[in-house]
């Protein structure tokens, strides 16, 4: 053991817990941070990486696409109120997306004089709160702050075990300045708690597989992906043997290949036509009751590891058999205890195939429809999305959309090809987790799509200024239609043949005249292109995936309708 002070201290402790980078914005409650990171240093403790991240949302974002590449742990460092506050955006998308990280945060000093740290500035007193953590509880599986320096060890293990238990999420630790400075033995030993998995029951798997097996019409919804490779291919091989559709309705990650024949993609309404068991995969909302019939007497079971999605108030999607577990061996799981009731279910397989292979086509069909291009019409997000497809194929990548590129038209074939902006929508998301994403696998082509609100909201300046530091080269995507494209099809939605629907200009939609964000992309020296024709797009996504072969970031910003 060494002894530095708590700030150096806590970053040696992350280290253990197997967190390889703290993405940290520093503030005026960082200095025994900064000094502990110096003297650990200096002592030759093994620390995890500093990244410096110039905005709070930014560091949440990278933590996050951290996490989607590696699987591990990971770590953030805000600076006190303000920035906690900066930051809760990206925490509610960790949340809703189930993301394992430790959320720290500085919490002005409580006393005014006479200890080391504290309060040396006016900011001290403005920064002052009587419930800091209140901003972030909501988005949190646990919360606490740190009263003395020898906790840290037990602290973080007990705050690593809990983010990493299923469901996996976030949580929370702050860290009042004095505390951060006072002298501590660096905390030893390995972790003090484990994290729990979590297995449904084996007759709980057996009810769920036999109402699957012996059903006339069953349908699968598959929001989050299947878990983990074996996950992937148990429902692979369960959606095609026993010819169930498979539809991704508003996915946040890919389920199943699009070349697979029971993929039917988001028509999860002509799927439940006449269903009469759903097994639904650890999705938030499978389908929308205002917008989908659903058939009297549809049995349902839910699938995942929060299967009623406690953290949701209102969710009314009912469940005869609810199997809390990780989703890659739930589905191992239930797949192989279907197996036993093939032979019994081959006549019903049989009858419901032929419906499979309408519903397959007609997806494909839907998906080359919003992917084709009228000549001198200006470019739809499927053409786009599918030229993107078309450029990336082969490739080892990874595709972020934040309202952005349609998963369809993608064509996609692969586990881990595509995340969608957190169900939470915390606008700002695909930017920085695309540049955490490429920290946590340099080698891997990503390419983050996203609407020019999205790009807005991402601070670029400092997300450009980030990538720029840290050589990461992702390739983003601007589909840009100078407008709020979500809020104009949701005000259209509910009101069709309204005033605003009539309108030529609708109110509180437009963002014309649109920056030159080819321009905000060079003051960080990358690549940046704007592209208007749809014969330009095919070249300029290659001269852009050029460049960031070079190890330079490349930005595209597309014009495009609706």
């Amino acid at each position: 053991m060494t002894r530095i002070n708590a700030g150096g201290a806590i970053f040696a402790r992350l280290k253990t817990l197997g967190v390889s980078h703290v993405f940290a914005n520093s503030g005026t409650d960082f200095p025994p941070v900064i000094e502990g990171l110096a003297q650990a240093a200096e002592a030759g403790i093994d620390l995890p990486e500093a990244t410096l991240a110039p905005h709070e949302h930014a560091a949440m974002g990278m933590a996050h696409g951290a996490w989607l590449a590696t699987g591990r742990l990971q770590a953030v460092m805000l600076h006190t109120n303000v920035g906690l506050a900066n930051g809760v955006i990206g925490a509610l998308n960790a949340a809703s997306d189930h993301v394992p990280v430790i959320i720290m945060s500085g919490r002005t000093p409580t006393v005014e004089a006479g200890r080391f740290g504290a309060r040396t500035v006016p900011i001290g007193w403005g920064q002052e709160m009587r419930d800091q953590h209140a901003l972030i509880r909501e988005c949190v599986k646990w919360d606490y702050e740190l009263r003395f320096p020898e906790q840290i060890g037990p602290l973080l293990d007990r705050a690593a075990a809990i983010a990493l238990s299923y469901p996996q999420g976030p949580v929370y630790l702050s860290l009042p300045r004095e505390i951060l400075s006072e002298e501590v033995d660096t905390p030893a030993g390995p972790p003090a708690y484990a994290p729990a998995g979590l297995r449904a029951p084996a007759e709980e798997i057996e009810r769920a597989a036999r109402l699957l097996a012996l059903a006339e019409r069953p349908v699968i919804a598959a929001q989050r992906g299947a878990g983990d490779a074996a996950g992937w291919a148990a429902l692979a091989r369960l959606a095609e043997e026993w010819a169930i559709p498979v539809a991704d309705w508003w996915a946040v990650a890919n389920a199943l290949s699009r070349d697979h024949p029971a993929w039917i993609g988001p028509a999860i309404g002509a799927a439940l036509e006449g269903a009469d068991v759903a097994l639904v995969i650890d999705s938030l909302a499978p389908w929308s009751p205002d917008m989908h019939a659903v058939p009297p007497g549809l049995r349902i079971v839910q699938l995942g590891p929060d299967p009623h999605m406690a953290r949701t108030p209102v969710r009314m999607f009912a469940s005869e058999v609810a199997l809390a577990t990780e989703t890659g061996p739930g589905l191992v799981a239930i797949e192989a205890a279907m197996r036993p009731h093939f032979a019994e279910a081959a006549g019903r397989i049989a009858a419901r195939r032929p419906r499979l292979v309408a519903l397959n086509a007609a997806a494909l069909a839907d998906a080359e429809k919003a992917s084709a291009h009228v000549s001198g019409a200006p470019m739809t997000k499927g053409f786009v999305s599918a030229a993107i497809g078309a450029a990336i194929r082969g490739r080892e990548v990874t595709v972020l959309s934040e309202l952005g590129a349609p998963l369809a038209s993608l064509g996609l074939t692969e586990r881990g090809q595509w995340r969608q902006e957190p169900h939470a929508g915390g606008l700002g998301w695909s930017f920085p987790a695309a540049l955490g994403m490429k920290l946590g696998a340099p080698g891997r082509l990503v390419v983050a799509t996203m609407g020019d609100g999205s790009y807005i909201f991402s601070n670029p300046v400092a997300c450009h200024q980030i990538a720029e530091a840290l050589g990461l080269a992702p390739l983003l995507v601007i589909l840009n239609n100078a407008e709020w494209g979500a809020v104009r099809q949701s005000v259209a939605g509910l009101y069709p043949g309204g005033a605003a629907a009539r309108a030529n200009r609708m109110p509180l939609t437009a963002l014309a005249p649109s920056p030159d964000f080819t321009a905000v992309a060079r003051a960080s020296r990358a690549f940046a292109m704007r592209v208007e024709a749809a014969d330009d797009l095919a070249l300029a996504l290659a001269e852009a995936l050029a460049e960031t072969e070079r190890g330079r970031l490349a930005l595209l910003d597309v014009a495009v309708s609706g």
